[in-house]
């Protein structure tokens, strides 16, 4: 990385830690736009095509939000079921973005390091929420966050250029997937009228 790109960087670095805009974590480290601070860092210093960077940035994004709201689950929740899920939540995205963070600095990708304002909002939602009803929109949170998240995988394991990135994906999307199904059990058997999300089929 040459003087101009490492200023760059961490320039970047800097805004998106010291950037709040009034939105804060449990950590108190947040940055409205976080994900489009990475991509504009990336648009001059990624060793990938801007498919592969556009992956692993959501996909970074994704893993950090499921491990703030784990986090709140693990304190909330009513239902020691869901502090248990909760807890994988926390441990099964912490290794997978640490995973992802290794790639990333092998190809100079810049990874958004805090949530995005979209995750931000849906946190704070979440908080204000106490005993069953935090139980039942943390787990239907978890079912349409995993969807969405089980799509990107599978888009990436088949599209994404990068061998690395492509074994990454292909290696996490049946933890997703798997995630996917325990939280829609969990979710049903809490709220079984609970008829709002799509039912995915996964082979």
């Amino acid at each position: 990385m040459n003087i101009m790109k490492k200023l760059q960087f961490l320039t970047i670095i800097g805004l998106l830690i010291g950037g709040t805009s009034g939105c804060n974590n449990p950590n108190g480290q947040t940055a409205d736009n976080s994900v489009e601070q990475a991509q504009g860092v990336n648009d001059t210093t990624a060793m990938v095509n801007q498919n592969d960077v556009d992956f692993a940035v959501k996909a970074a994004d994704a893993g950090l939000a499921e491990i703030e709201l784990g986090k709140l689950a693990q304190e909330k929740a009513s239902d020691p079921r869901i502090r248990d899920f909760a807890k994988k939540m926390v441990n099964d995205h912490q290794e997978a973005n640490d995973e992802l963070m290794t790639i990333a600095s092998r190809y100079q990708i810049t990874l958004p390091p805090v949530i995005s304002e979209d995750h931000v909002d849906k946190q704070h939602s979440l908080r204000e929420k106490t005993g069953v009803g935090f139980d039942n929109d943390y787990m239907d949170m978890m079912v349409r966050d995993h969807d969405k998240v089980v799509t990107l995988f599978e888009d990436a394991s088949e599209d994404v250029r990068n061998s690395d990135l492509q074994a990454f994906a292909s290696r996490i999307l049946p933890i997703l997937k798997k995630h996917y199904e325990e939280a829609k059990a969990i979710r049903d058997s809490i709220n079984p009228m609970d008829t709002t999300t799509i039912q995915r089929i996964i082979p």
